[in-house]
């Protein structure tokens, strides 16, 4: 089992990749199969049946949306997130589904969704499961699937097999631990970009690589430029207004007078809160390595190429290569899932990537570049994901501000040492995925503890 950097690196739509990605990726791979099946012309309806945190939280996530469109045949990586409003509403004016787009069968959506709130299946919290019959009732075919964070999608068997991500490939310089990492680098005297670049040519050309992450950059950098033009409330019932195109304006006009020193933090805040808007409100993003999370790496990017001199997209790719072998190694050693780790295994993981990606762009050694990994994991320990009203804004978007200056700082700090520090990153991930065990399951991407409960809540 292997994962290619374009796994981790997924274009998507807000607001979750556990929540909207994965169920809407699972929801069109179950009618294609019935499809291939020749099953869909026999179905005369459609059940979906979603538990533990897919339940509690899916309404504010927008699971039902993203499955709805999901079953009509969208995937989360092309369809237009504009149109997708347009898609439910005739889904529920028409009271009809149209399976990949062809075969109508009839759909009442509060009939035909429903939400297990007390529920939660064997393997994982994000439990869901599709169910066609046909006019007599009968199960024509039925299929369970576990969004797993980072819109990564599982099934019964890949558990049972152990291999969460089915990928027969085999790399080149294969590592589940940081150490494993760093040895390889060792033995072939290479940087960790170049030893992923090697592992990548496994699934393609060395141009197709460089060329696929700098798209992967330029959608990034196109979520950043939308939500800091974009105004007005967030979906959902909070009201919560967008604040980035209103901060770009004051950070433009405070450096138009006179002897203005740009504000570094400030733009970083921008870049952050920009990206996470645009998740919030369903716009189009890149799972980085999840959507909840999804503004930390583009904006320390973003830092690398406005605030450091001769910085160019070599560096770039070399920070994205560097910042996914770090996502692998969280995937392997513990989980990105918040509905199992917390916002530790979200905000924490991408602070790690990004740290690790800018400490490499900055010319740091492969050493040093486990030591910002170690540092940006390390201070996002214990970290809970507790969404009030169960939607992606509040505290979500003002994390991701948080760890994006903690990943730079993180990768400052480790510059400024030899690569020689007391706690391992394995160490750390492996200290991560026991506090996500410890957690209490309300604390676990539910809703049902900390902020979640303690803040009052409108009417959603």
């Amino acid at each position: 089992m292997s994962v290619s950097i374009f796994e981790l690196f997924k274009i998507g739509i807000g607001p979750s990749s556990s929540h909207t990605v994965g169920p809407m990726r699972a929801a069109r791979q179950f009618v294609a199969e019935a499809e291939q099946a020749a099953i869909l012309a026999k179905t005369h309806s459609i059940k979906i049946d979603l538990y533990g945190s897919l339940a509690l939280t899916g309404k504010g996530h927008g699971t039902d949306i993203a499955i709805m469109v999901g079953l009509q045949g969208e995937a989360p990586d092309s369809v237009d997130p504009d149109k997708v409003p347009f898609i439910v509403a005739e889904i529920r004016n028409s009271e009809q589904m149209k399976l990949l787009g062809k075969y109508a069968v009839p759909f009442d959506e509060e009939q035909d969704i429903t939400f297990h709130y007390q529920e939660t299946l064997v393997h994982h919290p994000n439990g869901m499961s599709f169910t066609l019959l046909d006019a007599s009732k009968q199960v024509l075919k039925q299929h369970v699937y576990y969004s797993i964070g980072g819109g990564f999608v599982a099934d019964e068997a890949s558990f049972k097999t152990d291999q969460l991500v089915q990928d027969k490939h085999k790399v080149k310089y294969p590592f589940k631990t940081a150490q494993a990492l760093l040895d390889h680098c060792k033995t072939q005297n290479q940087s960790i970009a170049e030893i992923m670049l090697e592992n990548e040519k496994a699934w393609r050309s060395e141009q197709e690589i460089k060329a696929g992450l700098l798209y992967i950059w330029q959608v990034m950098k196109d979520c950043i430029e939308r939500g800091t033009r974009e105004e007005g409330i967030l979906p959902g019932g909070l009201k919560v207004k967008r604040r980035a195109a209103d901060l770009k304006k004051k950070l433009l006009a405070k450096e138009a007078q006179a002897d203005a020193i740009k504000d570094e933090m400030n733009w970083i805040n921008l870049y952050a809160l920009a990206v996470n808007e645009e998740n919030a409100a369903g716009g189009r993003v890149v799972t980085a390595p999840t959507n909840g999370a999804a503004g930390i790496i583009p904006a320390v990017l973003n830092y690398y190429l406005h605030f450091i001199k001769n910085a160019n997209e070599e560096g770039v790719v070399k920070f994205l290569l560097t910042a996914g072998a770090m996502g692998i190694l969280f995937k392997e050693g513990a989980s990105i899932s918040a509905a199992e780790m917390g916002c530790q295994g979200e905000v924490g993981v991408a602070c790690s990537m990004a740290a690790a990606g800018l400490c490499a762009a900055l010319g740091g050694t492969p050493a040093q570049v486990e030591n910002a990994a170690e540092i940006g994991i390390e201070h996002h320990l214990g970290l809970t994901c507790d969404p009030i009203a169960g939607l992606v804004q509040i505290p979500c978007i003002e994390r991701n501000t948080m760890g994006s200056v903690q990943a730079i700082n993180s990768a400052k700090l480790a510059l400024m040492g030899d690569g020689e520090h007391f706690v391992s990153l394995d160490q750390a991930i492996a200290a991560m995925r026991q506090t996500g065990l410890d957690m209490k399951d309300k604390y676990r991407e539910t809703s049902q503890g900390g902020l979640a409960i303690t803040v009052n809540q409108p009417a959603c």
